[in-house]
């Protein structure tokens, strides 16, 4: 299984300088900090420099790509 992660994402990511989680909602798949939602053991693990991008085994199933949209801007600062 190979999921792309756009480029924004991965600046993002960069910048914040802490780990994020892809997840599930009722609106569908939202990045968050691992502050807000734990990685399970289950999660799929993307490395993008210092910091990881988990992602739940529910969303890499259904998931082609992570895109800077996901982000749930109401808990993630600044961007």
């Amino acid at each position: 299984m190979e999921i792309k992660v756009d480029e924004r994402v991965k600046d993002i990511i960069a910048r914040e300088g802490k780990d994020f989680r892809v997840c599930t909602t009722c609106g569908g798949a939202v990045i968050l900090p691992v502050e807000a939602k734990i990685p399970k053991d289950s999660d799929h693990r993307i490395s993008i420099g210092d910091q990881t991008l988990f992602i739940s085994i529910v969303q890499a199933q259904h998931i082609e790509e992570v895109t800077e949209d996901m982000f749930y801007r109401s808990i993630c600062s600044n961007f």
